[in-house]
């Protein structure tokens, strides 16, 4: 297995760093009919990590920086696992195209991908969880789904809108600094993803189980 380096692992635990300063310092309701849904730009962050180094690196920043937020927020393990899921769901999908397309256009499908599939993640994921969490009935948290939806699409669009903007000119100043090398991307095999994805689903498959047992 290939080591991390030292110059890499600096470079994610500056990204955890700035990821929670974002949280902490810079949260926006986007949609005023669901009060619990804020806008922070860590994803961005996040995203920058993935399209540098790819998504495995994408999901260690997200589980970090999240769990560095509860320290200061408060919270539990639903908090976490819900933030991480919402931050890999996005950046993750837009690492994985844009490692195999890699261009301007692939990061753009890369992004398109992202905003979509983080709309159906958290969507399944509230409709499951929501009336664990709040004790809400799940005919209210249906009602809830379309803000939902659109918090997420919003979400989306604008940490992709930034992501496409600052990329290159963060990518060009630390090659550039001599804090990344030249073979410091993260290579996308088919090991790491099957192991990412055979993971989300069991996760997935456990949190359904539970939510059944509980509340149907």
């Amino acid at each position: 297995m290939k080591k991390i380096s030292t110059k890499k692992m600096t470079v994610l635990a500056l990204f955890c760093a700035l990821a929670v300063v974002l949280t902490l310092l810079f949260r926006v309701p986007l949609v005023p009919s669901v009060s619990f849904l804020t806008y922070d730009a860590k994803d961005v962050v996040i995203g920058m990590a993935g399209f540098l180094f790819g998504p495995i690196s994408a999901m260690i920043v997200s589980a970090i920086s999240s769990a560095i937020e509860l320290l200061f927020r408060g919270g539990n393990i639903i908090d976490w696992l819900m933030n991480v899921l919402s931050s890999c769901a996005f950046a993750c999908t837009a690492a994985v195209v844009y490692k195999r397309m890699h261009s301007k256009n692939g990061a753009f499908v890369g992004l398109c991908a992202g905003i979509a599939v983080q709309i159906v993640v958290m969507l399944l994921w509230n409709y499951i969880m929501d009336p664990i969490y709040f004790g809400m009935p799940r005919e209210a948290v249906v009602t809830l789904l379309p803000a939902i939806a659109l918090f997420n699409f919003l979400k989306g669009l604008i940490n992709a809108g930034i992501l496409l903007l600052v990329y290159k000119p963060v990518s060009n100043a630390l090659h550039k600094s001599g804090a990344l090398g030249k073979r410091e991307e993260e290579e996308i095999t088919g090991h790491k993803m099957a192991g990412a994805v055979g993971t989300f689903a069991i996760l997935t498959l456990a949190i359904i189980i539970l939510a059944v047992i509980n509340v149907i």
